[in-house]
């Protein structure tokens, strides 16, 4: 399935005509390869809960520069900030607030730092999926994305003691063989797209494929915000209080919806002194709700696949 699909998709029309010049079933193929299929966004969440919140964490670390071939001593440095100083101070915030999250790790980042899966799991976390060493996917063959992700599941389940059951791809970075790779690995979730704000089963060439999208958002993202490169022109900063004001209006707004707030978080940009607050006190707002529900990522996939057979769509 993984060749028909994309031989399919790149046979219909030569590479040197423009977009403009694609015959419609060319464009028609590209859009549908992986689409949202039916929304499963529950009627209740557990408890009477009006809004389910579903914190996590991209623990990157030294894979951000490794995976450009980067030999950089300080930006290695900045990585391993992630995992000594960030992982420890976000474990802490969650620890006493008994909050569960879900932290997406690249397996190259967990045999850098093997004891950080297990206290994760131990911390009463999930360990879900990040790529080999945060490659993109749409540069891969498919073959080579399947061993990628084949060999980083079993390094998160030798490290943390636990299957990991989804899968959120390097930078957000779906190739068009993801999807069948995920449905071969039986995930139950992916977490890398962006058609809805709530959960729903993902389509591979207009079929069901029995994978749960949990979906992101750079909006909803914390990187998008901080993230600096000292060697180019980029130099996005916002205030912290900028940027607690966005994702606390994002959650007023699922929680009026009677949905899903999602949150995805990098220990090396979120876990400093003057931005850790944005994470404590997000929290401390949305329990001071009393109707939400906090979740690991998978708690709610299967909570939301459960009772959408119930009547509890979109």
């Amino acid at each position: 399935m993984i060749l028909s699909i994309k031989e399919s998709v790149m046979s219909v029309t030569a590479p040197s005509l423009e977009p403009w010049q694609w015959p419609e079933e060319h464009w028609r193929q590209l859009v549908a390869q992986v689409r949202a299929g039916r929304p499963l966004r529950p009627s209740v969440w557990p408890g009477g809960a009006r809004c389910a919140v579903a914190l996590s964490f991209d623990a990157d670390h030294e894979t951000n520069e490794l995976r450009d071939g980067g030999k950089s001593i300080g930006r290695l440095a900045w990585g391993q900030y992630g995992s000594r100083v960030g992982v420890p101070r976000i474990l802490e915030v969650l620890r006493r607030h008994n909050v569960p999250a879900t932290f997406f790790i690249p397996a190259v980042a967990a045999l850098i730092h093997p004891d950080e899966p297990r206290r994760v799991v131990d911390a009463g976390h999930e360990v879900a999926i990040h790529g080999w060493i945060h490659e993109l996917n749409s540069a891969l063959p498919g073959p080579v994305e399947r061993d990628l992700l084949l060999r980083s599941a079993d390094t998160i389940e030798r490290l943390s003691g636990r299957r990991p059951v989804g899968l959120r791809t390097p930078s957000w970075d779906f190739s068009p063989d993801t999807l069948a790779i995920e449905m071969e690995m039986g995930l139950l979730y992916d977490s890398s797209l962006m058609a809805d704000e709530d959960c729903y089963e993902l389509l591979l060439a207009g079929g069901p494929s029995g994978v749960v999208e949990l979906p992101v958002e750079w909006v909803r993202d914390d990187a998008a915000y901080f993230i600096m490169h000292r060697f180019q022109s980029l130099r996005p900063y916002m205030p912290p209080t900028g940027v607690f004001d966005i994702f606390r209006r994002e959650l007023d707004a699922a929680w009026e919806a009677g949905g899903l707030f999602q949150l995805t978080m990098h220990p090396h940009v979120i876990g400093y002194r003057s931005r850790i607050w944005i994470l404590e006190e997000l929290i401390r707002h949305a329990v001071a709700k009393t109707d939400v529900w906090f979740a690991t990522h998978e708690q709610v996939v299967r909570h939301a696949v459960a009772h959408a057979a119930e009547g509890g769509g979109a």
